[in-house]
């Protein structure tokens, strides 16, 4: 036996099987026509359409956007800007962790 896989439908398919039970056909008949694996689709798709108009039919780009994973190259003085402030916190925790010791057990 055969498991079923998603299909993809265009954004011309989905269209027109939206108008098309919008107009009054039966999502069940649509469906049976156009070889949908549930009438659910035709409810989903047409619930899409209103609430989104046709963009909320197209296909959405999947992933990480393209540009974004590229960080941007550090000047030597933003290199050492962040390397000070690593320091002086580092100089905070330790001067904090000195004091703690200091006052003993509560």
């Amino acid at each position: 036996m055969e498991k079923p896989t998603q299909r993809q439908y265009s954004f011309e398919v989905k269209k027109e099987i939206v108008e098309r039970h919008l107009a009054g056909e039966t999502k069940m008949d649509l469906a049976r026509e156009f070889g949908l694996s549930s009438d659910q689709l035709v409810k989903d798709w047409s619930l899409k359409w209103r609430q989104g108009g046709d963009d909320a039919l197209r296909p959405k780009s999947k992933g990480r956007p393209k540009g974004s994973s590229a960080p941007k190259r550090l000047t030597e003085e933003e290199k050492l800007r962040r390397q000070i402030a690593r320091l002086e916190a580092e100089n905070a925790y330790l001067k904090k962790l000195r004091d703690l010791r200091k006052q003993g057990p509560a």
